[in-house]
């Protein structure tokens, strides 16, 4: 008879204690690349990485047994989003308590100081690259040639892409080496034009200097869909993984697990 695998946990166990991995000895290497800090043209802010889009992936992948390198284009301490933070006098990410879990504790927190520069990714070395946005993505990631190359190495390479909310600007410029954009002929999803005018009418004024959906909808021979306005979203379409926005950061991670097989 069937006997199944069960887990008993020790009451000092960690929640990683107990991992289920295929090989122990060579777990899936993700390279999560966040942006730069980076003042807003639009508003005059201060921007940055959003904490959602790094913390809920991050978990997705280390509870799986991943192992998780944090880079960012220039490399350096990361700076987030002021609207991102649980502890933002706003109250607007309030209900992040995976995000303040991962500010709070020292060990994590020191993820996001010091950061290696994307120039120091091997391709060979990872399984997959995964990028989050942010409002800093939009000018950081956007015209970043050596980004853009790096993301289609990894996909030229059979490796998977995931890329979630602003971060997925880059699709509408990021080429193969054939010349063609790296969504041709691909479904693909990013923040959607209804949030952005909420997100302008929350704070009053423009914030984006452009909009992702609507310059993708110029675009031919590419699919740019969304799900519902601030609803976990992600499309999978071969070894390309989009997610909406915020709130998909987790659902995209899972995605890229699942085509990674493991």
């Amino acid at each position: 008879m069937y006997a199944p695998e069960v887990c008993i946990r020790k009451p000092t166990d960690t929640m990683s204690a107990a991992l289920n991995l295929i090989d122990p000895a060579k777990p899936k290497r993700i390279a999560l690349i966040a942006a730069n800090a980076s003042t807003s043209k639009q508003t005059g802010w201060p921007i940055g990485f959003w904490w959602a889009e790094l913390t809920h992936p991050y978990w997705e992948f280390v509870e799986k047994g991943y192992q998780v390198d944090i880079f960012s284009p220039d490399g350096g301490d990361l700076e987030a989003d002021g609207f991102s933070d649980p502890e933002h006098e706003s109250g607007y990410s309030a209900a992040d308590i995976l995000s303040l879990g991962f500010k709070k504790s020292a060990k994590h927190a020191e993820l996001v100081k010091n950061t290696k520069p994307i120039s120091a990714i091997k391709v060979a070395d990872y399984d997959a690259v995964f990028l989050t946005g942010g409002q800093s993505p939009m000018y950081t990631f956007f015209d970043n040639a050596p980004l853009h190359k790096l993301v289609v190495d990894f996909h030229e390479a059979k490796k998977v892409v995931g890329i979630v909310c602003h971060a997925t600007c880059i699709l509408l410029k990021a080429k193969t080496a054939d010349g063609k954009l790296l969504v041709d002929g691909k479904t693909w999803t990013g923040f959607a034009d209804a949030e952005e005018q909420f997100a302008d009418n929350f704070v009053g004024q423009r914030i984006q200097p452009f909009w992702i959906e609507t310059e993708a909808k110029k675009l031919p021979n590419t699919n740019f869909i969304t799900g519902g306005m601030f609803k976990a979203f992600a499309v999978r379409d071969g070894r390309l993984i989009t997610g909406q926005q915020q709130f998909s950061g987790a659902a995209t991670a899972r995605m890229v697990i699942e085509a990674l097989g493991a």
